[in-house]
This record gives structure tokens, C-alpha cells and sequence, in this order.
């Protein structure tokens, strides 16, 4: 019986590096989104800070806030916690003021 190399069985290494890169791709997922979750329930939990129109995302460990807040105050304060509850990770602003009030 003659194997083709199209038909042949992948090599036990190569199938090991493939699920290797996808356990590492789940578990860098599974971090972004509790980072997410993290910075998302601090802001929403700041008696001072109106975070309805501030979304949250998390893309390979970098925070991004988008969306739109009322005040240079309100920038520096999500700004703020964001960064705090970060902890060591980037924040980056991708917010809007939109001046007139809520």
C-alpha cells in the first residue's frame, strides 16, 4: 500500500504545536475578556462616573474605552479607573466629549 504525503497522517509534533497554539489562543482570550469584564464593573461601579456610553474592549492586553463622556472631568476620571483597574496593562482613549450634559 503506497501513502501519498497528501494523505499521510500529520507528524505527533506538528499536531502538538497546533494544539498548543490553540490552548495558548483560548487562554489569551479567556484573559482579555476577564481584563474586560474587570475594567467594565469598575467603571460602572465609581458613584461619580456615568459609564453608559463608555464601552470597553480588550484586543491582544490592551484596553480600549470608546464611546463618548460629557466632560473633560469625566475623560480624566474613566481615563483613571481604567487605568487602576488595569493594573500594569495599556488604556487607550477612544473617547469623545460631547458637551450639552446626559
Amino acid at each position: 500500500m503506497r501513502v501519498s504525503a497528501q494523505n499521510a497522517p500529520a507528524p505527533a509534533a506538528s499536531r502538538a504545536v497546533s494544539i498548543a497554539a490553540s490552548t495558548t489562543q483560548d487562554a489569551g482570550w479567556v484573559a482579555d475578556e476577564k481584563l474586560r469584564k474587570q475594567v467594565k464593573a469598575a467603571l460602572h461601579a465609581d458613584p461619580y462616573f456615568y459609564d453608559r456610553h463608555v464601552t470597553v474592549s480588550v484586543e491582544n492586553g490592551v484596553v480600549v474605552l470608546r464611546g463618548f463622556v460629557f466632560s473633560d472631568w469625566d475623560l480624566r476620571q474613566a481615563l483613571s479607573i481604567a487605568r487602576k483597574a488595569a493594573g500594569d496593562k495599556t488604556v487607550v482613549d477612544n473617547l469623545s466629549i460631547k458637551e450639552g450634559g446626559r
